[in-house]
């Protein structure tokens, strides 16, 4: 019986795929990924791709030690879209029959460090995006934020906190917009 995941050179025929010693690429058989940029840097990190994703021209970064980086079966992730996994123990985790249009940005940290008094103030902090989840053009969704099941961001919001299930929000910071609602592909 054949493996379900893809083999390794198969997923770099159409991407540039990076991945230092110590880290797990797992990326299901039946995935579309292309044109994507893949790096995964430190150790004991791990990628996981679930059946049915479709990616193109995607940034995925994983940069430090015991991160995960998840997207959910059957996502749809679109051009300029990056996706950033950082630092220590941080979870981004997008759950399945999600959308991210275009240009949207997903970071589990800051990428530098903050400090006020000799102590950081800006820590990296997972982000967890429900199922069916839409991430209209030129989302961005900053660490700590939850996304939950059939919510929709509206272009160019800025997701900084938690947005309920069902909900649509829009604008810089996010804010609701209408609540009770699902979406159709």
């Amino acid at each position: 019986m054949g493996s379900t995941l893809m083999p390794a050179w198969r997923l770099a025929l159409r991407n540039k795929v990076r991945v230092a010693s110590g880290n797990e690429l797992e990326v299901a058989r039946d995935t579309r990924i292309r044109h994507c940029r893949i790096s995964i840097k430190g150790g004991g990190n791990r990628l996981v791709i679930e059946p049915g994703a479709n990616l193109r021209g995607v940034q995925l970064e994983i940069d430090g030690e015991g991160c995960e980086l998840r997207i959910g079966a059957e996502t749809v992730i679109g051009e300029g879209c990056y996706l950033s996994c950082r630092e220590s123990g941080t979870r981004l985790v997008i759950g399945r029959d999600g959308m991210l249009s275009r240009n949207v940005k997903v970071m589990t940290s800051d990428g530098h460090e903050i400090l006020a008094g000799g102590q950081r103030i800006n820590p990296a902090r997972s982000i967890t995006i429900g199922d069916h989840v839409w991430l209209a053009d030129s989302a961005i969704v900053l660490k700590g934020a939850t996304i939950g099941d059939n919510a929709v961001v509206g272009i160019a919001s800025l997701v900084t906190g938690k947005v309920e299930a069902g909900n649509v929000v829009a604008g810089n910071p996010a804010r609701v917009v209408k609540e009770g609602v699902t979406w159709l592909r």
